[in-house]
């Protein structure tokens, strides 16, 4: 069954670089973005794995654990990391998924049921595997992005987009285009003028009555 946003994330036990561990036990109260790969010592995400330990402390400060996830065995995602510090200056502290009989990419319909495990396998097989998931405490899925073979992920619209998540799960807004942090928000198609004046006394701006821009809530 596909998965949709604000489906339950599902489930699973894994092998990974900081021990075995229960998904849902992991992300506790927090959120998780769980990014996933098609094999190690590839040259596209090892730049992914590098940039995502170049930023991790700004998750950090939004209550967010980063963990990856690729289908080779926890033993090769160790001699991976070497490479992604030596060749990307920063080392991956956040834990890596070993996904050998590709269980959870299953799971997380980054590949199809009936494929088999990882032996012998190439990135080009499994290419769907480049998948990005946030997923809140509440252990509902945010957001699912993925991405093609031969286009690095872009990180800072991650980050930008989790930014709006927890904005807009705190109050009744929605982020415009391109918005960043800071810049004027649209007030809830779901609040109505009157509930709108008690939460936004400082009133709006509307161009179009169902178009309502305020600045961001603190």
């Amino acid at each position: 069954m596909s998965l949709r946003i604000n489906d339950i994330a599902p489930n699973f036990t894994a092998k990974t670089t900081h021990g075995e561990m229960d998904f849902h036990h992991w992300i506790g109260d927090h959120y998780a973005i769980l990014f996933s790969h098609p094999k190690d010592f590839t040259p596209v995400c090892t730049t992914e794995l590098g940039y995502m330990a170049k930023i991790e402390d700004e998750f950090t400060k939004r209550n967010t654990k980063l963990i990856g996830l690729s289908i080779d065995p926890v033993e090769n995602h160790s001699n991976w990391a070497k490479d992604i510090e030596e060749t990307q200056g920063h080392a991956v502290n956040y834990p890596m998924i070993g996904d050998t009989d590709l269980a959870v990419a299953k799971l997380y319909n980054m590949l199809p049921a009936g494929e088999a495990a990882s032996d012998g396998r190439t990135a080009a097989t499994n290419a769907t595997v480049r998948s990005v998931f946030i997923i809140g405490p509440d252990k509902k899925i945010k957001l699912m992005m993925t991405y093609p073979m031969t286009t690095g992920r872009n990180f800072n619209e991650i980050l930008r987009a989790l930014d709006s998540i927890q904005l807009t799960a705190k109050h009744k807004v929605a982020t415009p285009a391109n918005w960043t942090e800071g810049e004027d928000v649209i007030i809830a198609g779901s609040v109505s003028d009157e509930d709108a004046k008690t939460l936004f006394p400082e009133g709006w701006k509307a161009p179009k009555p169902y178009l309502r821009i305020v600045k961001q809530p603190k």
